[in-house]
């Protein structure tokens, strides 16, 4: 019997405030919760239903301390979603101390990204094309919240998030390290010269990339426009990121 009291704790954990204090974020949905456990995250609590426990009985037999069975009903008093995914669980959010240095692979930095949905995706992106660690400005969306979350399909668990000042980030690199960004003013990224370490950094949704953060990229890149008389003002920040991390690649 799921209480009001772990209904109201689970609710506050929707509140940035109360996920720091508490260490803690929400994952729903057998994709998020299946890729979190496999990638070797810790449950602090799980409710699921009965389907779910009998098709994940393998990789839950030394959980059972985590483990509450819920009926439909209860889940769906727990969960944030509209249609709960036969499972929620509480996870420690993960120590940013060991994320290891961007000064060996190819790494991205977001510049005051806001949109929990365009987070989750860039997480998603990165996990793809193989980019392991995502550096966030303080001023760019929670990647904790369950809607960040739940937009990575599952692709948070095997991303790094860290979050920093990026002057202090810049002032860390080797110098001549390169730093790309995305402006339209800059050079066609078709023609570039693209190295396989360095950083990408994507700017605000609005505003784009910030003035401080522009004076320090090396390289300024430019996704162009095929369409002949007006377009569209900018792309949306996933896409462009899709865009910029598939021609790095591409030059493997």
């Amino acid at each position: 019997m799921i209480s009001k009291n772990q209904i109201k704790y689970i609710h506050q954990l929707e509140l940035k405030k109360f996920r720091k204090q508490e260490g803690l974020f929400i994952a729903e949905g057998h994709k998020v919760v299946g890729d979190l456990l496999r990638a070797g995250f810790k449950p602090r609590q799980i409710f699921a239903v009965q389907d779910w426990i009998t098709d994940n009985s393998s990789q839950l037999s030394v959980l059972d301390s985590q483990l509450s069975e819920v009926n439909l009903e209860e889940l769906t008093r727990l969960s944030l979603l509209q249609h709960p995914q036969q499972v929620l669980a509480l996870f420690p959010i993960p120590d940013e101390q060991t994320i290891p240095s961007p000064k060996n692979a190819l790494s991205i930095l977001l510049d005051n990204v806001q949109d929990p949905g365009n987070l989750g995706t860039i997480i998603r992106i990165a996990d793809w094309f193989g980019i392991d660690t995502i550096y966030c400005s303080l001023g760019t969306v929670d990647a904790w919240n369950p809607k960040v979350v739940q937009a990575t399909m599952g692709s948070i668990a095997r991303v790094h998030i860290k979050y920093a000042d990026p002057q202090l980030l810049f002032d860390s690199l080797p110098d001549k390290f390169p730093v790309y960004g995305t402006f339209l003013d800059g050079d066609n990224i078709y023609t570039q010269q693209l190295s396989q370490q360095g950083i990408i950094v994507m700017g605000n949704e609005g505003n784009g990339i910030s003035d401080a953060v522009r004076s320090r990229v090396t390289h300024k890149l430019l996704i162009p426009d095929f369409h002949k008389g007006d377009t569209a003002d900018s792309l949306n920040v996933a896409i462009a990121t899709a865009i910029t991390c598939s021609e790095f690649r591409r030059r493997m």
